[in-house]
């Protein structure tokens, strides 16, 4: 893990998981990222558990970008 001195944003290695789970007889692929602990527990990590995200990606930046979902009241 290291600090990013430009943007203040801790950093660290994740992994991208497949965990298949068994449902009524069928198998069924499942899929996690997981997030460093110092990430996710950095106040400037912008979810919290149990939040509602919504995932894009980017085919020209070849990137993963995960947004907040704003619930409306």
């Amino acid at each position: 893990m290291t600090l990013n001195r430009a943007t203040k944003l801790l950093e660290g290695k994740g992994k991208f998981l497949n965990r298949p789970t068994q449902t009524g007889g069928r198998l069924y692929d499942k899929f996690f990222i997981y997030v460093p602990t110092e990430v996710a527990r950095d106040g400037l990590f912008p979810f919290k558990q149990g939040e509602i995200v919504n995932i894009k990606i980017d085919e020209k930046g070849k990137k993963l970008i995960i947004e907040k979902v704003e619930l409306r009241k």
